[in-house]
């Protein structure tokens, strides 16, 4: 059983490569050897009190981004499970501007090794929220009402509490079931993710354990309201990022005699130009597939629009018309961009030498950086401006016909009422990318029921999670692991 032997946490550094190499063969063959069948258990988790007070206390524990200071929290969670008498350990990742430090929190149940493992994937970090706009101290982790509010509750500390809570209810079980499962919470989601899940999945990939599959943040549960069913979204793919940063240079001194070649209007003119650009609706097979899933429960005059998306946007303009008017669709068939910060003097009466703008770019899939800044500068005009990239990636898509997208949906049929499942495409981006691209088939899915107003405050004031809805994620989660390993 996991509970014979409590295992401390403690802080590793990496190990050389061919030691890894030869530690993880030597752990997988040694567990093929000793596979047994587990009997499927009982899922039910009655609801607890201790969920609600460890997310109380993990948003508590400050880790806005920047800077991160993520150990504190990583610590926190390892220790539970260590508690637990499961392996965990507090991994390394590069600090950056951290005073805290930076570090993943890293734990397992293992199982008989007959199966790849599976990896449930959270972030420490969060978004700055201002108490100014707040009912509520946003980082004090309030329990009110049948809710655990605060900066992280929903985005994305409560989803680490469910991962941490079903590794919890593996660990008491009897029997293991065929496959590892790994808890992975990493720092530096909301910047990007390169000195977290980056990290581990470049530099940290043993952690894995040659993973098959990774559930993440980038989908969940809507919840409409009965009698209507529930919509279970599950992220298959996202918008990749171009994150452009302009910058123009130009004569300082007084403002009373501006020259020619100041450098804020310069800038302020460059980003009237980009505002101009026109971005082509595009259909991506994603989307496609996407809104051909949410036909059934489209309003009767969009049934047909959804179903065959793209000639409808082309060929019906009042269809056309109803669909772009919701940005969040809009984005969806559509590159979109964003200036999002501007910094230029601190002073009314002085020109600064250098004006800076950010753009936030998302780009649908297929799409490429590189060729988009070019596409900026081009309608700059201006080759005073410089245009740098602060981030981008390629984005790919997840297969749906895989045991694990069967899985959950098995497990939304047996909903009451039966859910719907969607493949979903995300507007923004999570850490799933880093994965996928080392060959980890991974899904933005986590088990947690919401309504839309709820789910508004994630980046947003007022951030709560129901526990009800937390404690259900984990009996939801239970159930889909051992839905899994019935089909594997």
């Amino acid at each position: 059983m996991q509970r014979a032997s409590p295992i401390k946490f403690r802080l590793i550094p990496p190990p050389p490569p061919r030691i890894l190499a030869i530690w993880t063969l030597g752990l997988i063959a040694a567990l093929a050897g000793c596979a047994t069948q587990p009997s499927r258990p009982e899922t039910d988790v009655a609801a607890s009190p201790q969920l609600a007070d460890v997310l109380s206390r993990a948003i508590r524990i400050k880790t806005v981004n920047p800077p991160g200071d993520e150990r504190p929290l990583a610590e926190y969670f390892a220790s539970i499970l260590a508690d637990a008498g499961l392996e965990s350990q507090v991994v390394e990742t590069p600090a950056g501007q951290s005073q805290l430090g930076r570090a993943s929190s890293w734990g397992v149940v293992r199982g008989s090794g007959q199966r790849r493992p599976i990896v449930l994937l959270s972030h420490l970090d969060v978004v700055p929220a201002d108490p100014e706009n707040w009912d509520d101290d946003p980082f004090g982790g309030a329990q009110r009402d049948g809710y655990v509010i605060g900066r992280g509750a929903l985005d994305a500390k409560g989803t680490g509490v469910v991962h941490l809570f079903a590794m919890l209810e593996l660990a008491k079980r009897a029997a293991p079931l065929d496959r590892d499962v790994i808890f992975l919470a990493t720092p530096d989601e909301e910047t990007g993710g390169v000195d977290g899940a980056g990290y581990i999945a470049t530099q940290r990939p043993d952690l894995l354990g040659g993973a098959e599959f990774l559930l993440t943040e980038g989908g969940g549960i809507l919840d409409r309201g009965a009698p209507k069913p529930n919509l279970w979204r599950i992220g298959v793919v996202e918008k990749s990022p171009c994150w452009l940063r302009l910058v123009s240079q130009g004569r300082a001194g007084h403002s009373s005699a501006p020259p020619r070649d100041a450098a804020v209007p310069a800038l302020v003119a460059a980003l009237g130009r980009v505002l101009q650009m026109d971005f082509p609706i595009r259909v991506v097979p994603e989307v496609q597939a996407m809104y051909a899933a949410l036909a059934p429960l489209a309003p009767p005059e969009d049934a047909a629009g959804y179903a065959d998306l793209e000639r409808q946007l082309e060929a019906d303009p009042a269809f056309r018309s109803r669909f772009m008017t919701l940005r969040f669709q809009a984005a969806l068939v559509s590159d979109t961009l964003t200036p999002t910060v501007l910094q230029g003097s601190s002073r009314t009466n002085v020109l600064p030498a250098q004006a800076v703008a950010h753009l936030d770019a998302r780009l649908l899939p297929g799409e490429n950086c590189a060729l988009f800044s070019h596409q900026v500068a081009a309608a700059i005009g201006n080759s005073a401006i410089r245009v740098e990239t602060l981030l981008s990636f390629p984005t790919r898509a997840s297969p749906t016909d895989t045991p694990l997208y069967a899985a959950i949906e098995a497990v939304a049929r047996r909903a009451t009422p039966p859910a719907h499942t969607v493949p979903s495409v995300t507007v923004g981006f999570t850490d799933a990318h880093y994965f996928r691209d080392i060959g980890i088939t991974s899904y933005g899915f986590t088990p947690r029921a919401a309504r839309g107003e709820d789910s508004a405050g994630v980046h947003g004031d007022n951030e709560r999670a129901s526990v009800a809805s937390l404690t259900e994620a984990v009996a939801r989660l239970l159930e889909i692991l051992d839905e899994l390993e019935a089909r594997d």
